[in-house]
């Protein structure tokens, strides 16, 4: 509960300062470099391309302009989000050879370039490939 305290109490238990305190340091880049956001976006839109080439009708078209959308927003809004960024923020993605040379920090531990760029784009590929597959077995029976 809330208790009603004279001005002269409180001001004897509050400490006053007069410098504010240091701004907290914040990475929204999530430490990957352009080229991986890039190529997630590009396997998504192709595997959307695919299946359009593939399993063109008429009543597909505002579907897939809707996907596309979806997908390009999606990746777009994390991209304003970093510019956003306040004072003192790591403003830069990180670069291919900064990746390589540190790599990148998760919750069990430090990993490596390579195995950062499996974990990041192993669904877009896979999504892809299950795309170009599902159009070539479509193909082979209708054909």
């Amino acid at each position: 509960m809330s208790k009603n305290l004279p001005r002269e109490l409180a001001g004897d238990k509050a400490i006053v300062r007069d410098a504010l305190a240091p701004r907290t340091v914040v990475d929204r880049s999530f430490e990957l470099p352009k080229g991986f956001y890039v190529a997630t976006v590009g396997l998504y839109l192709g595997f959307l391309g695919v299946m359009a080439a593939g399993l063109s009708t008429p009543g597909l078209i505002l579907p897939m302009v809707i996907f596309a959308f979806s997908i390009l927003a999606g990746f777009a809004l994390p991209v304003v989000w970093t510019r956003l960024a306040p004072e003192g923020s790591q403003k830069a993605p990180k670069t291919w050879g900064a990746l390589v040379r540190n790599g990148v920090a998760t919750a069990t531990g430090r990993v490596a370039a390579k195995d950062a760029a499996v974990q990041v784009l192993i669904l877009p590929v896979l999504v892809f490939v299950w795309g170009v597959t599902a159009v070539t077995i479509v193909g082979s029976v209708m054909g």
